[in-house]
This record gives C-alpha cells, structure tokens and sequence, in this order.
C-alpha cells in the first residue's frame, strides 16, 4: 500500500495552485498581489485531502470542485463582478485541468513508483525537477498559444478612459503589438500614456528621482532607446472601441512617456 505525506501532498498543491493562479492572472489580465496568491493556494491545497478518502461519485466531485475553484478565485482576485469571477473561475478550472493532464501524462511516461490519483487530485513523491519542467513548458505552451491567437485582436480605433483618485482622462488609443511591457513585478502589461495627458490626473508630472507614493519605475526599451519610465496603477481603467462601441475594462499599469498624446497598448489586453 502507497504511503501518502500529507507535507508532501500540501507543499505540492500550494506550488501547483500559485502556478495556475498566476498563468489564471496573466490571461485574464487581473490583479493578482502575491500575499492573496499565496493565501489562495494555501487554502485550495486543502482540498488535496480529498485524495485520502475514499473515491466520491463524479456529480459530487464536480460540485466540491466547482466549490472550490469559485471559492479559490473569489479569494485570489476578489469579487469585483459576477461576470469578472465566473470569467477568472472558468479560466482557473482550464488550466487546471490542462496542468493535471500534463503532470499525469509526463509521471505516466516515466512509471514513477510513488503516483496515486484519486477523486481528480494526485500525489507524487516528486522530483522538484521534472514537476518544474512540466509546469514551465505548459507555461510556455499558453504564451505561444495567445501569441498565436491573437488573429485580429487591436484592429479598429479606440479611447482609452483612466480614473485615479477620483479624476479621470480620456485620450485617443493605439493598439500596438510592438508594446510588449510588463511589469515583472506584477506581470501587469503596461499602457504607455503621454506624460502631459496624464498630468490631469496626478498634477506635477512625476520625476524619476522623487516618485511620489503609488509610483515606481521599471526598466524600458524601445527600437531607437532604452531606460527607465514611472508607472502606476490607477483606479479604473476603460478601452473603447470606437467603431462599434464596445467597452472593456482592463486591468494594466499606466507609464508616463512620450507617445505622441496617445495610450498604447498591446492588443492582447483586448482578449478576455
């Protein structure tokens, strides 16, 4: 008979779940701090310990499941509207599915002596190295995926609105997949705006050498130069298609540089 740590089945199931929330977070574009994501999967590593129990009918599992997923994602990015949880829920639920299809089918391939799956969780005495391995290439496999879905994602003109502290800006905005800047901090993608449009919003613009609170820098390049632009995040804010009209609130960092009295954005923030 298998013998199951549950330090080693708790260890693995906060690992797995900090990755999926994080994969979760940059393909829904949502705010993700890292004490909640920690927080979250800690808790959602609780229902790991189903596996010890004996196997529960399918319609059970999918309802302590669905439980947990809407409970796990409800802790990680909070309800800021039904539609933004059923939407980071749904995709917390596929990538989980994706990742425990993955890590059974590389421990499958390989035989491991210490595998056992029960009531949709597994356990392995792992090895830290192949567990790594499986979650960067699947990491890998959903970046290259939206890269090449991105199909004709950006086309039309846009507006983009900004609110912060109770003021908001509206200016003209560009999709642009040349605007590939994330915050690593973050992982937020970051809207490059025109320092003087963004003035309205937060007074003196900033200077690099006195960032005020809420503001920081990070390391910029483009074609033609390379340094350092503040960021920060704002309330809200709202892209807009003006051709059609339709409205996406997005969740990104605001940078302050000079882009001609436009936000630029990467069109994959119109996604999802």
């Amino acid at each position: 008979m298998q013998t199951i740590y549950v330090d080693v089945l708790i260890i693995l199931n906060i690992y797995v779940n900090y990755f999926i929330l994080r994969i979760t977070a940059w393909l829904t574009h949502s705010r993700l701090k890292i004490g909640r994501c920690i927080g979250a999967a800690a808790y959602g590593s609780i229902f790991s310990l189903l596996i010890l129990i004996p196997c529960l009918p399918a319609i059970l599992m999918l309802v302590i499941k669905t439980a947990a997923a809407i409970s796990i994602a409800a802790l990680a990015f909070s309800i800021r509207s039904m539609k933004r949880l059923i939407k980071d829920t749904l995709v917390f639920l596929v990538v989980n599915i994706l990742l425990a299809g993955a890590v059974y089918a590389v421990y499958s391939w390989l035989k491991p002596a210490a595998l056992h799956f029960n009531n949709s969780y597994f356990y392995i005495d792992f090895s830290l190295i192949v567990l790594i391995t499986t979650t960067t290439a699947l990491y890998i496999a959903v970046r290259i995926g939206c890269i090449l879905s991105a199909g004709k994602a950006g086309q039309g003109s846009y507006s983009v609105k900004i609110k912060y502290n109770g003021k908001s800006v509206s200016m003209s905005g560009l999709a642009d997949t040349g605007n590939a800047l994330i915050d690593h901090f973050s992982g937020s993608p970051v809207i490059i705006c025109d320092k003087i449009c963004i003035s309205e919003l937060v007074g003196k613009i900033p200077c690099i050498d006195d960032l005020p609170r809420g503001f920081r820098i990070i390391p910029c390049s483009t074609v033609s130069d390379s340094g350092l632009i503040p960021v920060f995040r704002p309330d809200e804010i709202i892209i807009c298609n003006t051709d059609d009209g339709a409205e996406k609130n997005v969740d990104a960092l605001i940078g302050l540089g000079m882009s001609g009295g436009e936000a630029i954005f990467n069109p994959k923030l119109l996604k999802l």
